[in-house]
């Protein structure tokens, strides 16, 4: 990795004063001091300088890294007694992430394989606005805060030490991808190791592609492993409609799971034709050989209301839809949307099929959601049966409450 492209770490350190409310939360574990939270800070600093917090009575409280320009004003990394945050700080961070998923990798569903997951989930694993996923020998990490920027280089140097680890592709987010750009770290950018993309990994056993440096997020949805396992168990022998399919996980677990055919809509077309190389991936398994495969390129809302004026039917029917609520003043239009959402898709089940409906909108809750689709199938006279409710998978750890965001619901009806 080129680190004449970078600053070095900060030596800067910059005091900081906040409310009382603010360090109550701080106190209880939460990762975030917001900008209305500060009262003083001692100086002016820049993104990556480490934020010392201290309470009313000078004690130290905690050590977070600054970021000026977002509302999120520091990223707390520790609270306690002072400690120093050095290369060995991050290694013990990085141990203990990479411990975490031990069992994911280690303990397979039926001994299938897993060689991609989250190994770093932001603030849950003590680094806030930063993810770094696993793909077999390909590391991707993304930054959402520039206040990463300067701590890359001895990141990236432990990261690469990680077993097994040949490359480290760096991703930026909209937010940063000015700042980024000025560091000479272009989205994409491999930072160590060389990869030809898109990378090949494994999910419960079956083969996936991931465009590690041009896919959405770090080139895979990692996040519904385990649903998409749920469904693949309960496909066989059906027909599966598979909307907001994005890269085919659902149906490539639904077809490797039985089905007798899969049908995929998406409003991207590339989504689409990355589906069918996924599917084909997987071509070798007797299942998928069998299945039959269609693709539908449009809106999903509209595609759904054809199909329900089409009274087509299928055994399984698959919603996994984007985020729908970014601002709390989004959140009553993302509700409407799951209501119509589940009408559509409940009444294309056949009697007795399974429904599997997701959110990943965190400003939606649990209760919210799940209470919000089963008032509508009840309400269509098909109310939901041996409902199983999910949430986030071992790689995807959750120890605030904004860290929560995915949720499901998979029943008969």
């Amino acid at each position: 990795m080129d680190q004449q492209a970078m600053n070095p770490p900060p030596d800067r350190r910059v005091a900081v004063r906040v409310t009382k409310d603010a360090l109550r939360r701080i106190r209880s574990g939460h990762p975030w001091l917001f900008d209305r939270s500060i009262v003083s800070f001692s100086h002016d600093g820049a993104p990556g300088d480490l934020a010392i917090v201290f309470d009313d009575r000078r004690a130290f409280v905690g050590v977070g890294l600054l970021d000026p320009a977002s509302p999120i004003r520091v990223r707390l990394l520790h609270v306690g007694k002072p400690k120093s945050i050095d290369a060995a700080f991050w290694a013990d961070k990085i141990e203990v992430a990479a411990a975490g998923r031990a069992v994911l990798v280690d303990t397979q569903h039926d001994d299938a394989p897993t060689t991609g997951y989250r190994l770093i989930n932001g603030e849950n694993d003590g680094f806030g606005g930063l993810i770094v996923d696993r793909y077999g020998m390909v590391l991707v990490l993304k930054v959402y805060s520039a206040a990463w920027l300067p701590h890359l280089p001895v990141l990236v140097e432990l990261l690469a030490m990680q077993p097994g680890v040949e490359a480290v592709v760096f991703r930026s987010s909209r937010n940063t991808a000015a700042a980024a750009r000025g560091q000479g770290l272009a989205d994409g950018r491999v930072l160590v190791g060389a990869i030809a993309d898109p990378v090949l990994f494994t999910e419960n056993g079956l083969v996936f592609e991931a465009a590690t440096r041009t896919g959405q997020k770090t080139g895979h949805f990692l996040d519904q492993r385990e649903n998409r396992w749920l469904v693949g168990e309960r496909s066989r022998g059906s027909s599966v409609l598979d909307v907001f399919s994005c890269t085919g996980g659902f149906a490539t677990h639904a077809a490797a799971g039985g089905a007798s055919s899969v049908q995929l809509v998406d409003l991207n077309p590339y989504a689409l034709e990355a589906a069918r190389r996924n599917l084909g991936h997987n071509a070798e398994r007797a299942d998928v050989g069998r299945c039959s495969v269609e693709t539908t390129t449009g809106d999903a809302f509209a595609v759904l209301e054809r199909l329900v004026r089409e009274r087509r039917s299928y055994g399984v029917v698959v919603i996994d839809p984007p985020s729908f609520a970014s601002r709390a003043d989004q959140t009553v239009g993302a509700i409407r949307a799951y209501r119509r959402l589940t009408d559509l898709a409940v009444r294309l089940v056949e009697p007795g099929g399974w429904f599997f409906q997701a959110s990943c909108s965190s400003r939606v809750d649990r209760d919210t959601f799940v209470e919000t689709v089963g008032n509508v199938a009840a309400g269509l006279g098909r109310p939901l049966q041996d409902a199983l409710v999910t949430g986030h998978a071992l790689d995807h750890p959750v120890t605030f409450p904004e860290g929560a965001y995915l949720k499901a619901v998979l029943a008969r009806v």
